[in-house]
C-alpha cells in the first residue's frame, strides 16, 4: 500500500508494481498537471482499470476533496455508452484516486498530433456520440467544465458503419451545478485555455452552455487542425475567448459551407444564451451544414386522417379482410 503520497513527487515508475486501494499499478498511460492515470489491475475482480490518481495537494483541501468525492459518485451514477464508467472514487492514505473503464485506444489529442484534421465524416461521427454523452450528464446536473481532446477516447467501433466509439472521461472535476455549487471556493478555475468559455474566465456561474463552448472548440480543432484562438500568451487567449470573433472555419477548411461558419460562430458565443441550447443541437446544425441534409433518423408515424361523418350515422363497417377471424356464436 502507498503510504507516503510523496512517491509522486519522484520518477512515474516509482509506483510500477504498488497496490493502491486494492488496485496494482501496471504503467503509465496519461498524465496531466493535476493527475495521472496508469493502467493497473483490480486485485478484487481480476480486471483491467484505468487508474487515474490525484495530485497529493489537491487531497489536502478540504473543499476539493468534498467535491471530488460527491461529483465523481454523481458521474458514477449516469449510465451512457459514450461516457467512461467509473467504477469506485475514494481517498486512500491521503491519495485521491478514481477507478474507471481501461479502454483501448487513443485519446483524440494523440489522433489530431498524429493524422492532422479529421475529414468531416469522421468528425462529424464523434462529435455526436461525445455530444450526447454531454447531454445525458447535463440532464444529471452535471457541467463537465474541461472539455478538451485529451478527455476524449477513440476506440474501435463495431463495423464498418460505426468505426469509432468514443468516449468523454474525467468527471472527477467537474462541477455539479444544481446542487453543489457551494463547493467551489469563488475564483476557482477549472478547465484548459484552448477551449475555456468566456464566463468561466470571468467567474460567473456556467451551466451546460459552458460545455457547448468548450465542446466546439474542440470539433472547431478536428475539422481545421488548430483550436479557435491562438494567441502568443495566456493572458491574451484569455481575453480572445472573452472578446474576439474566431476565425471562419472555411479559412482552413475551404471545402465546407459558409454556413459551417454560422454554426460555430453561434456555438462559440459570447453570451451563453446566444449559444445552441445542447450540444445535440449544435451538432445537428453542424451536419446540416456540411452536407445538406439533417441526420438520420425515422420520422414520427403520421395517421391519415378520418373522413368525418355526419352527425348521428353509424361510420362505415370495416371491410372484410379486418373483420374478426372468430365470431361470437348468434
Amino acid at each position: 500500500m502507498v503510504r507516503d503520497a510523496s512517491v509522486f513527487a519522484g520518477r512515474p515508475s516509482d509506483l510500477i508494481g504498488r497496490r493502491i486501494a486494492g488496485y496494482r499499478i501496471e504503467r503509465e498511460i496519461g498524465r496531466g498537471g493535476m493527475a495521472v492515470v496508469y493502467r493497473a489491475r483490480d486485485l478484487r475482480l481480476e480486471r483491467t482499470v484505468a487508474l487515474k490518481l490525484l495530485a497529493p495537494e489537491l487531497a489536502r483541501n478540504d473543499t476539493f476533496r468534498l467535491r471530488f468525492t460527491h461529483e465523481s459518485r454523481a458521474a458514477a451514477a449516469i449510465d451512457h455508452p459514450h461516457i467512461v464508467p467509473v467504477y469506485e472514487a475514494g481517498e486512500t492514505d491521503g491519495v485521491l484516486y478514481i477507478a474507471m473503464r481501461y479502454v483501448e485506444g487513443s485519446d483524440l489529442r494523440h489522433l489530431l498530433d498524429r493524422r492532422g484534421p479529421l475529414d468531416p465524416a469522421t468528425a462529424l461521427r464523434v462529435a455526436a456520440q461525445i455530444a450526447s454523452a454531454l447531454d445525458a450528464a447535463h440532464e444529471h446536473g452535471l457541467v463537465h467544465r474541461d472539455v478538451k481532446p485529451g478527455n476524449i477516447l477513440v476506440a474501435r467501433g463495431t463495423d464498418s458503419d460505426h468505426p469509432e466509439h468514443a468516449y468523454l472521461t474525467d468527471f472527477g472535476l467537474t462541477k455539479k451545478s444544481l446542487s453543489l455549487t457551494g463547493f467551489t471556493s469563488v475564483g476557482q478555475f477549472v478547465g484548459t485555455l484552448d477551449y475555456v468559455a468566456p464566463e468561466q474566465i470571468s467567474g460567473r456561474p456556467v451551466d451546460g452552455r459552458c460545455d457547448v463552448y468548450g465542446f466546439a472548440c474542440v470539433v472547431y480543432e478536428s475539422l481545421a487542425g488548430r483550436p479557435p484562438f491562438r494567441r502568443d500568451d495566456d493572458m491574451a487567449l484569455l481575453w480572445a475567448h472573452q472578446y474576439d470573433q474566431p476565425p471562419p472555419l472555411t479559412e482552413f477548411r475551404p471545402g465546407l459551407t459558409p454556413e459551417a461558419d454560422a454554426v460555430f460562430a453561434r456555438a462559440l458565443a459570447k453570451s451563453p444564451g446566444d449559444r445552441h441550447d445542447s450540444c445535440r443541437s449544435f451538432v445537428t446544425a453542424l451536419r446540416t451544414a456540411t452536407t445538406g441534409t439533417p441526420p438520420a433518423g425515422h420520422p414520427p408515424t403520421a395517421t391519415a386522417p378520418r373522413p368525418p361523418h355526419a352527425s348521428g350515422s353509424r361510420p362505415e363497417p370495416p371491410p372484410r379482410w379486418a373483420e374478426p377471424v372468430f365470431r361470437e356464436p348468434v
